[in-house]
């Protein structure tokens, strides 16, 4: 039998490289500014586009869709080619695939900073996007599918297992979580309300996490950690346990970010279990990784590629023991909404895909330009300024987030809240955010030497678009040949079969968790005082949600004395029900507003006190850290949806009568004219009625308003 020519496609890669690079540093530098803003607020810039609200999302954005998932495709477009000895499906597919993702990455980028979000973490884009990512993630799929079925080599290598199971899930958690009902071309709805909402989103927040971030970087790690270290992997029935191990578990953990919360107590058992389970596989494919290295430690102290391999796999095993921990109720009690999760999720997302990203980059680049790597004494020096980078940042937070959650819930000896201001916590941890914002400074820094030692080795050579190589083609399976070796093998050389298998592993605990909180009444209980938005207050939810609000305040009592005591009533699951999206949030820079509105809550601030805060936080709260909003005292509100959105919210379900649309805004101008003749009246303050502050002050103002804190009886 000869052996069959053909070309690997480098330039698709080298495509994939160079965006991961530009858009690195942009979702860096953004990164680095929003962690400036959280200790200076001259950083906002007093612009409403580069406030913390705006920017926030389009950091999460960038580094996890922009710069991690173009990472992603450059390293599975250079292995899969290698593994499955062929050119991949599709040029046409490849380039549909890699300008696609970079227009969704771009119109990210344009509607964020304008305040054009669903406010869903990590999955703030609007619907057109999400219809854009969805083909685009297919048009993926099928080039990855298509190049599988015209492979050379039967066996599938672990790597693309991984791959596969990244592809299906993530296809599943985009759509259901994208749900919902459009006002207009970049307005919706979410179609769940609350509580269930909440499932939804952190079932797929948590997946995102697992199934775009650790997935498919361990399916790398799998290929590039033995081809660096020139070894084999350590153990191949270790691969397949961790495999199939950790994408069944992980899915059930999402409910862990919704602990203490009204989410139903059985969900958020569950979600702890298996959060717990979770460190076995996850730690499973750590050391599968580490002791590839066994008896080659040697090597590691000379080539910085395996460094950068060795610490982000050490990040890895950091991060997925600390996720399971904080999923216990007694530690997630005191770390939930602190800095101490913002330390957690950046020893993930700085050490375990940053650096195993530069690894793959300092990998690659030189192979496919046919040279070597420009300076390794830079790749070393960078190395180092990352790993300072990330203990700059992650120890300072770990220490704010210490500080937070036990200063929130202190007593005096008298049983009095020791820190009853929430400003307080908040000064005492500007020092830290000092520190972490060094840290997001050295490590932006280290990318940029990358980038430039990138560049001199792209210009040192010379692209080889189509790399020659060589492959006997693939032979009729025997019947009977699996017999023989290890019972896997059935279905590592069967992709269908694989890819229905692992379809079934993941889609069953999102199963169970929705369908008895869906179809179970009881589970979330009505309220009988809890009414809809009215017009105005709709309005100024989405005023809010687009100013970003929802990132620095949570809207979740929970029930703690140090909570209910500072804040009033713990949450009810009823008192959600008409919310499309929900805003529990989940990190506390500011209080939180659940009971913002409650006349008897000590949260609660008069309409001119809003005004000022929002016009000057310094004013009302000396110390404050919160930007300048003063374009919501100048700016009109632009009304002009509101009959739409009032339709929209029926049809999900909120029980506006049959067409009061058409009378919305009636109700709107005169509840606005209410609020601006009480600020004339109480402050001596004439704003008009028009003006964007208003309807916020009026969202503000129902917040916590239909519950009485005696009784909450339910329907």
């Amino acid at each position: 039998m000869q052996k069959e020519t053909f070309n690997y496609d480098n330039k698709i890669v080298r495509n994939f490289g160079i965006a991961t690079v530009v858009w690195g540093l942009v979702g860096m530098l953004v990164g680095v500014t929003i962690a400036f803003q959280l200790f200076e607020p001259f950083f906002n810039f007093n612009t409403r586009y580069l406030s913390f609200g705006r920017l926030r999302p389009l950091h999460t954005n960038a580094i996890i869709f922009a710069f991690v998932g173009n990472a992603i495709f450059m390293g599975v477009y250079y292995s899969l080619q290698r593994l499955l000895k062929a050119r991949m499906f599709s040029d046409v597919l490849s380039n549909i695939h890699f300008w696609g993702w970079q227009l969704i990455i771009v119109a990210a980028a344009l509607t964020l900073p304008f305040g054009i979000t669903t406010s869903k973490e990590y999955a703030e884009l609007e619907w057109p996007i999400d219809i854009a990512i969805a083909l685009i993630w297919v048009v993926f799929g099928w080039n990855m599918i298509g190049t599988i079925f015209k492979r050379r080599e039967r066996h599938l290598y672990v790597a693309i297992w991984f791959y596969l199971a990244t592809f299906i899930t993530v296809a599943m958690l985009h759509i259901v979580n994208s749900f919902a009902l459009p006002v207009s071309f970049l307005k919706s709805y979410s179609a769940f309300a609350g509580v269930q909402d909440a499932l939804v989103q952190w079932w797929y927040g948590h997946n995102a996490v697992a199934f775009f971030l650790t997935t498919p970087f361990l399916g790398l790690m799998y290929y590039f950690m033995p081809k660096m270290a020139n070894r084999p992997i350590y153990s191949y029935k270790l691969s397949i346990l961790h495999f199939w191990s950790l994408i069944f578990l992980y899915i059930w953990a999402g409910p862990h970010h919704l602990l203490y919360t009204s989410l139903p107590g059985w969900v958020q058992t569950v979600g702890v279990v298996f959060s717990v389970m979770l460190i076995a596989p996850s730690w499973g494919g750590m050391l599968n990784g580490l002791l590839t290295l066994r008896g080659a430690w040697d090597k590691v102290r000379d080539d910085a590629l395996l460094k950068f391999m060795v610490v982000g796999l050490t990040a890895y095993g950091m991060s997925t023991f600390e996720g399971p921990m904080l999923s216990l109720k007694n530690v997630n009690a005191i770390a939930h909404f602190t800095d101490w999760i913002v330390a957690h999720v950046h020893v993930g997302a700085l050490g375990w895909n940053g650096l195993l990203t530069f690894a793959i980059l300092y990998y690659t680049i030189p192979r496919i330009y046919n040279t070597t790597i420009f300076s390794k004494k830079m790749v070393g020096t960078h190395f180092w300024l990352a790993t300072l980078g990330i203990l700059f940042y992650a120890i300072p937070m770990y220490f704010s987030g210490f500080t937070q959650g036990l200063m929130w819930k202190e007593f005096t000896a008298d049983g009095i809240l020791r820190y009853p201001n929430f400003l307080e916590t908040t000064l005492q941890i500007l020092p830290m955010h000092m520190l972490r914002g060094f840290g997001g400074l050295l490590y932006l820094t280290g990318a940029c030497l990358m980038t430039w030692n990138l560049f001199k080795t792209m210009k040192a050579g010379e692209l080889v678009p189509n790399e020659a190589a060589e492959a006997y083609p693939l032979v009729k399976e025997v019947k009977g040949e699996v017999a023989h070796s290890h019972w896997h093998r059935w279905i590592e050389k069967r992709p269908t079969q694989l890819i229905v298998f692992s379809l079934i592993a993941v889609a069953i605990g999102g199963l169970v968790e929705f369908m008895p909180t869906f179809l179970v009444e009881s589970n979330v209980p009505k309220i009988a005082s809890v009414t809809p938005y009215t017009p105005l207050e709709l309005e100024g939810r989405d005023i809010y949600i687009r100013e970003g609000c929802n990132n620095c305040h949570s809207q979740q009592v929970r029930p703690f004395r140090s909570e209910t005591v500072r804040y009033g009533e713990y949450s009810k699951a009823g008192e959600n029900v008409y919310d499309h999206p929900f805003l529990w949030g989940s990190k506390r820079t500011g209080p939180d507003l659940a009971r913002a509105g409650n006349t008897a809550s000590k949260v609660y601030k008069t309409a001119d006190w809003h005004y000022r805060h929002m016009n000057n936080p310094r004013e009302t709260s000396d110390g404050s850290i919160m930007p300048a909003y003063p374009w919501l005292i100048e700016d009109d509100g632009d009304y002009s949806d509101i009959a739409a959105k009032i339709s929209t919210m029926r049809s999900l379900g909120v029980p506006y009568e049959e067409g009061y649309e058409e009378f919305a805004m009636l109700d709107l101008d005169k509840q606005a004219k209410q609020i601006s003749d009480g600020l004339l009246k109480d402050a001596g303050r004439k704003v008009d009625q028009k003006k964007e502050i208003i309807a916020l002050i009026a969202y503000l103002h129902k917040l916590g308003r239909d519950i009485n804190n005696q009784e909450v009886a339910s329907k």
